[in-house]
């Protein structure tokens, strides 16, 4: 069950009186990631309550053409939150936020909406017992801005992996963060400089899939938005520097059943379940296919290539970093499985779906994963590789789309809408990669040919 507060209608209304909030920001995610919002005026909020608010559906990429177009916003009560960094101390006045899904004018849950898609996705994982836990690890860079305001790719600070200030010098801005997300609700349970030179992470708890969704899309909302306020440019882009690592969202994932990690069985080698290792073969058997929406942008393929501690091998291994899927120490309650390919530039309703019914396809089926490697892929030759039957990952977003087309699993959790939009679009972004003349091509050819 989610640990985020169940509000009412009624406990809504007294915030908004007592916190004087102006305008309440009715939020959603489009296909690409994107999250979008309409702001209105607190003297709208029966309205917003009632979910009599309506967009255009016809504006909003992936969603409806303008014959009909007409939707309505259903907020999700739990999601009600004050944002920090709107907060206007000197007249004392407050903008709040609420997630919504979006509905047809029928009331019905459109068929569109990544976050109503998830929850379609989750209700056939409640049908059969289980209910998927997730613990996001989502990197991001802090870059200086130009004398425009305008962002560049010069780092903030020349620090790696679990510096200190005054090394680290994105550490007062971590801090922020930390601060104003804690307020929204969050229980962060760490924070620290990452690897590369301006690269950051901050790790909070797991929360069932649903609210793991909207705590992504809300962290990469405050993080950007508290960056812009302290002067620098956060971004999620997954490789924004070439030669040197690229930002991951690792997706630590566990089954409960009846409050209890299905994961975990003490009497078994590791300690590990059968539904686990079923789960883990599931995964290995649909990442290829469903790696386009987990990294779905052009710029996600020059992350995952060798040599940068990226999870481009198919294999699972218990600590071996090396390996697309590694189940951490702990057990018990806390055993999981850290899928490591994923990137935070994708949808979070998306890939969670995709990457739950992939679970639930292994688990049904029985799907025996191969066994575990405990060497260091990222040292093996190609023999080595090939003897041991260890594939990689797709090599760029346009063969991760042939994949994904030709997927049944993939289709089934995105819907058929959603597919099909999905993919024109990705294929559009493609095409405009495929003819754009780049600063590479000009430098190796222009003066040579």
């Amino acid at each position: 069950m989610s640990g985020r507060k169940q509000y009412t209608a009624e406990e809504i209304r007294q915030i908004v009186k007592d916190k004087k909030v102006e305008f309440i920001k009715l939020q959603f995610c489009d296909i690409n990631g994107q999250v979008k919002n309409m702001s209105l005026p607190s003297s709208q909020l029966d309205k917003i309550l009632n979910n009599e608010c309506m967009l255009d559906g016809s504006s909003i990429k992936g969603f409806r053409n303008i014959e009909t177009s007409d939707m309505y916003f259903y907020p999700d009560l739990a999601t009600f939150t004050l944002l920090p960094f709107r907060e206007d101390k000197a007249a004392g006045t407050n903008v709040a936020r609420l997630i919504c899904d979006i509905h047809n004018p029928d009331g019905t849950p459109f068929e569109g909406c990544p976050r109503s898609n998830l929850k379609r996705v989750l209700k056939r994982a409640k049908d059969m017992g289980y209910e998927m836990n997730v613990g996001p690890e989502a990197e991001f860079f802090l870059f200086k801005r130009d004398e425009n305001g305008f962002p560049t790719t010069n780092t903030h600070d020349r620090a790696s992996y679990y510096d200190t200030a005054p090394d680290d010098m994105g550490e007062n801005i971590r801090k922020e963060i930390v601060r104003t997300i804690t307020a929204m609700g969050f229980e962060v349970e760490a924070s620290h400089h990452e690897v590369s030179e301006g690269q950051h992470e901050i790790d909070f708890k797991y929360e069932d899939a649903l609210t793991s969704a909207d705590n992504i899309i809300t962290f990469r909302y405050a993080v950007k938005a508290v960056a812009n306020k302290m002067g620098v440019h956060a971004t999620f882009m997954p490789k924004p520097i070439y030669g040197i690592n690229g930002s991951g969202m690792h997706c630590n994932l566990s089954l409960f059943k009846n409050g209890k990690n299905t994961f975990y069985d003490p009497k078994r080698a590791h300690q590990l379940s059968e539904t686990a290792l079923y789960a883990i073969g599931g995964l290995l058997d649909h990442v290829k296919n469903f790696t386009a929406v987990t990294n779905p942008t052009v710029n996600s393929y020059k992350r995952i290539v060798p040599g940068f501690e990226a999870p481009v091998y198919l294999a699972w291994s218990l600590a071996n970093r090396s390996a697309l899927i590694r189940v951490p120490a702990k057990r018990g309650n806390a055993t999981r499985v850290e899928l490591r390919s994923p990137d935070p530039s994708c949808n979070p309703y998306l890939a969670l779906a995709v990457i739950l019914e992939a679970i639930l396809d292994g688990v049904e089926k029985k799907t025996k994963p191969p066994l575990d490697i405990d060497k260091n892929i990222f040292k093996m030759d190609d023999k080595e590789r090939k003897r041991a039957k260890i594939e990689t990952l797709p090599g760029s977003l346009y063969e991760a789309l042939m994949l994904m087309k030709k997927s049944a699993i993939v289709k089934s959790a995105l819907g058929e809408h959603i597919f099909k939009e999905f993919m024109q679009s990705k294929l559009k972004e493609w095409d405009g990669y495929r003819t754009a003349v780049t600063k590479y091509e000009l430098d190796m050819y222009l003066e040579r040919y």
